[in-house]
């Protein structure tokens, strides 16, 4: 993969999470120890699903995952019954009766960070998925493609 997501993923991260206005959280971002607890344990999760999907196929991916979170939060505000995070992301992404390992790895790292980051009070689950789009959307070594169909067209 030449797409350094981890590295961008971690820059959109600072600049979320940063006390310092603008361009000054580049220069003095705070300590990593100040970030919610769950940082560094989600991050390998994102990591899989852009390396399994490639960064289009992950984008498509996290905006699915966002939404399906925002349907839990709406349902458990309301009271009203709710199918959990892994329904509502299946819907949205409309997974495949027999899906390859490249999906099954996604889905079940996406299914961990979301676990992960919903047990930790200061985290922000949009946040987090806010900022993986922002990561990977920045343009330099992007993927146009999951490894698997560039793999396949080789």
């Amino acid at each position: 993969m030449t797409h350094n997501f981890g590295l961008h993923f971690t820059q959109e991260l600072v600049q979320r999470y940063s006390f310092f206005p603008g361009g000054l959280a580049q220069r003095y971002p705070f300590l990593p120890k100040e970030w919610p607890e769950s940082t560094e344990q989600v991050i390998p999760f994102f990591v899989i699903v852009v390396n399994a999907l490639g960064t289009d196929d992950a984008m498509r991916w996290f905006d699915a995952a966002r939404t399906a979170h925002r349907s839990v939060v709406t349902a458990d505000e309301a009271g009203t019954h709710q199918f959990g995070f892994a329904a509502y992301l299946g819907k949205e992404i409309g997974i495949a009766r027999d899906p390859s390992l490249a999906i099954v790895a996604a889905w079940e790292a996406i299914k961990a960070l979301y676990e992960i980051t919903c047990r930790d009070a200061r985290a922000d689950v949009d946040a987090y998925f806010e900022c993986a789009l922002r990561a990977c959307s920045r343009g330099s070594g992007r993927l146009t493609s999951s490894p698997g169909a560039a793999a396949a067209t080789a």
